[in-house]
């Protein structure tokens, strides 16, 4: 549990310094721990390093920004995120997204790829799912204390890192993978959010626990079924389990992260060991 607190003390740290230069040794030392003990965890828990943690997720602002704001020149919004000229913010944009910021501008993606801990609620957009419901994470707070009693439905990738392994690009795609099943399996008021490198929850609109056990169900219906990378066909299996969300009237975002992932590890280890 302290190792978490420490994880999510640096997410929130990277968060609120996107816009300036971050060093290791800066986020070490606001956590009053070793930098090597800061790395190897956050390589343990998110399997990437913090400097890739960070590039990616200035790309991930940085798209929003190209597609909210059309007229903005692109190199302004390179310079916000630490790029000084459009060579540098063009290479770093294009090894997140595998396209340029000019080109990502004609048809920009709404979904973030590498969600940050404090702002990860971008939906894929897909034909079958315009009608889900968006929200913004303080209306996401609001949203978990109106559904007290509600079930969360939590998703968990299985064996991601022999994916990785294969190509980063191959755990990317699992991840944008899982993340549609949990979608798809959702109804139009549950609300789908990331809680972590390849975790999911469905925040639903219910109390009933035959409709938990439906969308547990649709979602695992799905396990093995391959992913197609290059000349790999990938079986993708996620761990899935319904819990009851009983939570009081205050709510600290911090406590309902640590809940879900006990909550996801107890699950791991149940299903390890049958």
């Amino acid at each position: 549990m302290e190792n978490i607190g420490l994880l999510i003390e640096a997410l929130e740290y990277i968060e609120n310094h996107l816009a300036s230069p971050i060093r290791t040794e800066s986020i070490a030392e606001h956590l009053h721990c070793s930098k090597s003990t800061i790395e190897k965890l956050f390589k343990y828990v998110n399997n990437i390093s913090i400097r890739d943690y960070i590039i990616r997720r200035r790309m991930s602002k940085a798209s929003e920004e190209i597609a909210r704001d059309p007229d903005r020149s692109l190199l302004d919004i390179g310079i916000e995120y630490g790029y000084g000229s459009n060579e540098a913010f063009t290479r770093a944009f294009q090894s997140v997204w595998q396209v340029s910021p000019s080109e990502f501008r004609k048809n920009p993606s709404e979904f973030e790829l590498f969600p940050g801990y404090r702002i990860e609620r971008e939906l894929l957009e897909d034909e079958s799912m315009t009608d889900r419901k968006k929200v913004d994470i303080s209306e996401l707070y609001d949203c978990i204390k109106e559904r007290k009693g509600c079930f969360l439905i939590l998703g968990d990738i299985k064996r991601l890192i022999p994916i990785n392994e294969i190509s980063r690009k191959a755990g990317d795609l699992a991840i944008i993978t899982a993340m549609k099943r949990m979608e798809q399996a959702a109804g139009p008021e549950d609300i789908v959010f990331r809680i972590g490198g390849d975790e999911f929850v469905i925040l639903t609109d219910s109390s009933d626990e035959a409709y938990a056990k439906k969308l547990c169900e649709e979602i695992l219906g799905h396990n093995d079924e391959c992913i197609s990378w290059e000349e790999n066909e990938i079986p993708l299996t996620l761990y899935v389990k319904a819990v009851r969300y009983e939570g009081g009237t205050t709510l600290r975002y911090s406590d309902l992260f640590t809940m879900l992932h006990s909550e996801l590890s107890e699950e791991f280890k149940r299903q390890y060991q049958d």
